[in-house]
């Protein structure tokens, strides 16, 4: 198969769809690897280091997807990318298409056959091509939210963890997740005040144990939310709906009534976000203030830590992207029903049930596709 690795071109973004290790995988089996020119260059791979491994270097991404039988990227497609893609090619790549219809119905007219990473699933009901961002996403959003609070920001001049004498901000994480945890993590080592709300009891139990105590994860309901979210100095939204729109459990009226001063981060922008107030933000401009509560919102956050994020995401998408390689999309998918559960789009078709949903699409149920 010809793989195609185009550079990716949103704000401030310097992840690559493969690293050289990566690529050499390929090429040993003997399949063709595409790059475009500097792709890398931003994790300090230079063209040279993909070329040692057998690939090889194209100066346009028009020349890249021209070529590629699957095209592997990082984010999304953006639009001048979208227009690219073609008939029965093979895109693998994020796509959160449930909040983003422009994107959905470029996909559609495309014809391609559309994998989002954040839909494959494992057999233990994980979002094992998620979690690795999710992980760093996680504990981002607490370096993002302490740098909030701080007053040239707009924040209310905290620091997390206090100082001997002075009480440490209260963190109130809402999803006990993958992101929730890793927030968790980062936050009480600095030592802050954290409260988990979730609704998974088996997940409350567990953050009791691995935390030790140390955080209070209470169940989550409106009454919950709401009383948490006003006493909070700094929240964390991690919620997700696999595939789905997330729900927006923080809302406009919470935020007037929020400690001035405070700070949201809101991790579930790529699927819209959980709080009413957010909009996507870019890591050139990441916050703004509404009700004097600072919003960040930046949508690709792993980006700013771009060769950590980069190998985490490469060392779970590989077996994916080899696997896809080897054996062909649709014979792949029929024989896994996890990375079937990834297919978004296929030829003019919306076969996830809850991005159909979410914009109100017809869904094909994708083995009838592949049959």
């Amino acid at each position: 198969m010809i793989i195609g690795v185009p550079k990716e071109i949103k704000n401030h973004e310097y992840r690559v769809g493969m690293v050289p290790s990566s690529v050499r995988e390929l090429t040993l089996k003997g399949h063709e690897v595409f790059v475009e020119k500097n792709a890398g260059v931003g994790i300090g791979f230079s063209d040279q280091d993909y070329v040692d491994v057998g690939a090889s270097i194209l100066d346009t991404a028009a020349e890249v997807f021209a070529k590629a039988d699957m095209i592997v990227k990082v984010k999304e497609p953006q639009a001048v990318e979208r227009a690219m893609l073609r008939e029965d090619q093979l895109l693998f790549t994020y796509l959160h298409l449930a909040p983003d219809l422009p994107q959905t119905e470029d996909l559609i007219k495309s014809g391609a056959v559309c994998i989002a990473y954040e839909t494959v699933t494992d057999a233990r009901g994980g979002l094992p091509l998620l979690a690795p961002m999710s992980e760093v996403a996680g504990r981002m959003s607490i370096q993002a939210g302490a740098m909030a609070l701080e007053k040239s920001k707009g924040g209310r001049g905290m620091l997390l963890g206090g100082v001997p004498g002075v009480e440490p901000a209260k963190v109130v994480i809402i999803g006990g997740g993958m992101v929730g945890t890793n927030a968790a993590q980062m936050a009480v080592g600095l030592g802050a005040d954290v409260v988990i709300l979730d609704r998974s009891i088996d997940a409350l139990r567990r953050l009791n144990v691995q935390f030790d105590n140390r955080v209070k994860a209470i169940y989550s309901t409106a009454d919950a939310i709401e009383k948490h979210v006003l006493e909070a100095d700094l929240v964390i939204g991690g919620v997700l709906v696999p595939g789905a729109a997330a729900p927006k459990l923080v809302t406009k009226d919470h935020i007037k009534r929020m400690k001035p001063g405070s700070a949201i981060v809101d991790v579930a922008i790529d699927q819209g976000g959980c709080v009413e107030t957010s909009h996507a933000t870019t890591h050139q401009d990441p916050t703004y203030i509404v009700d004097e509560v600072v919003h960040y919102c930046v949508a690709n956050m792993p980006g700013a830590v771009a060769r950590t994020s980069t190998f985490a995401l490469n060392n779970a998408t590989l077996p994916y992207i080899i696997k896809l390689a080897d054996m062909g999309y649709r014979e792949a998918l029929r024989q896994d029903k996890h990375l079937l559960n990834g297919l978004n789009v296929m030829h003019g078709k919306v076969t996830c049930k809850e991005v159909a949903e979410a914009l109100n699409f017809e869904f094909v149920d994708p083995s009838v596709l592949l049959a």
